[in-house]
């Protein structure tokens, strides 16, 4: 795609420093690839046009038992909301942006000392789902960035209290004093240790072997250590780092009840605090907030909030980044990536975030669930970025303190980079103060969660977080650099997905109809454009009804014989060809674009189907619910550590379900209707002859094929595996598949009623 390069600059600055050279570009798309794209948008909307015209014009008479003019009805409602969300993203899709940064003009500009420190938050909250080497070697990853030791500091919130966890950051804060200065002199990428000793089986340029089988050494001991403390949740009595904080863990601490604990393992402002070679080491800091059975914790966005307090008389920094446990770093340069946005004296004064996107390293070629990572990365998120905001999605994320902190952006606001905490040297006394920052009972009466901090009171507090953010006059940027910032993992079985979608849907519901509504927030403060792209995912919930009534009632009467369609000889055949056709080729392009195959965009047109009729439409359900007050609000933490047999699956692209669920239910009885509807409904076509042949029905067969030929993994984990990710029996008791499906419109008459 050619682009159109836009960089700013100017000659005078703040404070009498000359202004330099742009430290970032923003790149547009050429202004004929944007042509051809709207062009083509244009037409299929003149189809959709179309469609919608010939469902009010030709709605069928009433009389009889009316069942073919109820379903039309239906038809003519779902596909004037299909269009209408249609409508909606491409919309966003109308002007998305590029950034590139210039890390070398940065330091041209700013000499070390000038740069801002950096406070870097990781949280894990349960020892069993995020074991502790996962996430000791996210922690030992960002504490080897590319950036001066002095202005670094890791902060790990351990929400479930765990001395098993403590355990394993004090023996990576030894570990550190010999990975840190091996990954700066041999430019180590990956810097998460297991990451990169499970791609890299030789040592690195310049490095003997010895060196790198000692280090490699160094670290599988570490490992075994670790792992023997997890294994039989015993500490060792004389542990080999600090003994000192083990003495706050006694028989009555729980996960749940236990009181507030803040331990300095690594002070980096002690002069003692070198790695091996004498050089500085980061400062790295333990946090566990208090805890009790009667108190709201708000899950992770109290943990940040705990964390942001904490830091502020520890460290400080203007800088704060926060990553999920399972995130490890891939790029030791994103600091100076991020500063790039924050430090350009023309356009990053009102940047208050920088937000990196997330991507998977166990994602597979050709995988079955049809990740959408590469579209969202590379089309969605940079046209949200045009629109002047990212959305916050409360991993990999730089922001300034000040706008996370509640602060209104103005044109007078400047920044002071080399602001730090006034902090005493009496380690013990920070840590004293950093633990009455985080008791339970300290945010009571206050505005934290509300205006400032992290938002309260939605399982999308992040995302809340960043509106907000935005509508106090900052702006967001995107950044996706050509090596990856950070990689995570991906859930790998169907269930753990279609949970973890619930849980964004519900999430993304509860803001459309609550008061941070990006139309209701963000009238009069945000673009148009940003407020419809945060209701895209906004109006996820929506599409289940519609969807889940276009997968059904056609294939039903496609089995009675009753039109929904026109015919094959009809010229209002040619809207509905079209559209199916051009938005279907439109994705397959942009999909290839990105680097997916065609593999890849059909497995992803399965889990959008999958996703609509399960995640959706129980999101839907259980919000309403919440609402009624019927049930309340949870959180469910997604796993980390995947079934060695269940991951063999993922990898020869065979769909894991494995355990019962209520949306495994409404999977199978969908592809089941539609399997005995094809069936039974072509063969019914071909015998008849007359009014209801393959003339008058030929798009609903074509629909009805598609969905069984989409379900295909689900018939093959139904009746043909029967390995344990296959689905379980009880599922297949649940849904209808011993029961004869209609064949006659008084039937049809009564399901759709």
């Amino acid at each position: 795609m050619d682009l159109i390069f836009n960089v700013g600059g100017s000659m005078a600055g703040s404070g009498g420093r000359q202004r330099g050279p742009p430290l970032f570009a923003t790149e547009k798309p050429g202004r004929m690839a944007m042509a051809a794209y709207r062009v083509s948008a244009a037409t299929v909307f003149a189809g959709v046009v179309l469609i919608w015209l010939y469902r009010a014009t030709h709605l069928p008479p009433g009389g009889g038992n009316g069942v073919r003019r109820w379903a039309w009805l239906g038809m003519l409602t779902a596909e004037l909301w299909f269009g209408f969300y249609w409508v909606l993203t491409l919309s966003v899709r109308w002007c998305p942006v590029y950034r590139r940064t210039f890390k070398d003009r940065l330091a041209q500009s700013y000499s070390e000392d000038e740069l801002p420190s950096v406070d870097i938050f990781v949280c894990t909250a349960d020892p069993t789902a995020e074991p502790p080497m996962l996430v000791i070697s996210t922690v030992l990853s960002v504490m080897a960035y590319d950036y001066l030791p002095e202005k670094l500091n890791i902060y790990l919130s351990d929400d479930a209290g765990s001395v098993l966890t403590f355990y394993a950051l004090c023996e990576a804060s030894e570990f550190a004093k010999h990975w840190i200065p091996f990954c700066k002199k041999y430019k180590v990428e990956p810097r998460s240790p297991a990451a990169y000793f499970a791609k890299v089986a030789s040592p690195p340029d310049g490095c003997g072997p010895k060196e790198w089988f000692t280090m490699k050494e160094l670290y599988k001991d570490m490992t075994d250590r670790v792992n023997s403390v997890v294994n039989s949740g015993r500490i060792p009595e004389v542990p080999r780092c600090h003994s000192r904080g083990f003495s706050q863990w006694n028989e009555n601490f729980t996960s749940s009840d236990h009181p507030s604990i803040v331990q300095i393992l690594i002070d980096g402002n002690k002069q003692k605090a070198v790695d091996i070679d004498g050089n500085a080491l980061p400062t790295l800091v333990y946090m566990a907030r208090e805890k009790r059975p009667r108190e709201q914790h708000h899950f992770k966005a109290g943990s940040l909030n705990a964390l942001i307090r904490v830091s502020s008389v520890i460290s400080n920094s203007p800088i704060i980044m926060n990553v999920d446990c399972d995130m490890y770093s891939n790029n030791s340069e994103s600091v100076r990536d991020a500063l790039c946005f924050f430090l350009d004296e023309e356009q990053g004064q009102d940047i208050g975030f920088v937000q990196y996107p997330q991507n998977f390293e166990n994602v597979v070629q050709n995988d079955i669930y049809g990740h959408p990572i590469n579209v969202v990365n590379e089309l969605d998120h940079p046209c949200l970025d045009g629109w002047g905001g990212m959305c916050y999605y409360g991993t990999g994320c730089f922001h300034r303190r000040e706008a996370l902190c509640g602060r209104i952006y103005s044109q007078e606001y400047k920044e002071d980079w080399t602001r730090v905490a006034g902090r005493t040297e009496d380690a013990n006394e920070l840590e004293e103060m950093g633990r009455s920052l985080v008791t339970c009972t300290y945010e009571h009466n206050t505005i934290w969660g509300i205006d400032k901090g992290v938002r309260y009171g939605c399982p999308l507090e992040d995302v809340i977080t960043g509106l907000q953010i935005q509508c106090r006059g900052w702006r967001s940027v995107y950044y996706n650099p050509e090596r990856k910032g950070f990689l995570g993992m991906t859930p790998t079985s169907l269930g753990q997905i279609l949970v973890l979608y619930k849980r964004w849907t519900e999430g993304f519901l509860q803001i459309s109809l609550s008061r941070y509504s990006p139309f209701l927030l963000g009238h009069g403060k945000i673009k148009l454009g940003l407020q419809m792209g945060y209701s895209v995912c906004g109006f996820w919930a929506v599409n289940s009804f519609p969807t889940l009534y276009y997968v059904t009632i056609p294939s039903i009467c496609f089995l009675n014989g009753i039109s929904l369609f026109p015919e094959k000889t009809s010229p209002w055949f040619i809207p509905f060809a079209y559209v199916m056709v051009a938005a279907y080729s439109c994705s397959l392009a942009e999909s290839l674009q990105c680097g997916d195959s065609a593999v890849e965009w059909w497995n992803a047109q399965r889990m959008w189907l999958i996703r609509r009729i399960t995640s959706y439409l129980l999101a839907t359900i259980d919000t309403f619910r919440r609402i009624l007050g019927i049930s309340e609000s949870g959180f469910n933490l997604t796993v980390k550590v995947a079934d060695l047999q269940a991951l063999e699956r993922y990898k020869k692209g065979m769909m894991e379900f494995g355990s019962f669920s209520a949306m495994f239910v409404i999977l199978t009885t969908v592809a089941l209707l539609n399997l005995a509807c094809m069936v039974l409904g072509i063969s019914r076509v071909l015998l008849q002859e007359g009014p209801g042949g393959l003339e008058t029905l030929f798009l609903q067969a074509v629909l009805c094929v598609l969905i069984v030929a989409i379900n295909s993994p689900v018939y093959e984990a139904l009746f043909l595996r029967r390995d344990k990710g296959s689905l379980p029996a009880s599922v297949a008791q649940v849904a209808p598949i011993d029961q004869e499906v209609p064949r006659h419109t008084s039937n049809c008459h009564q399901l759709l009623n």
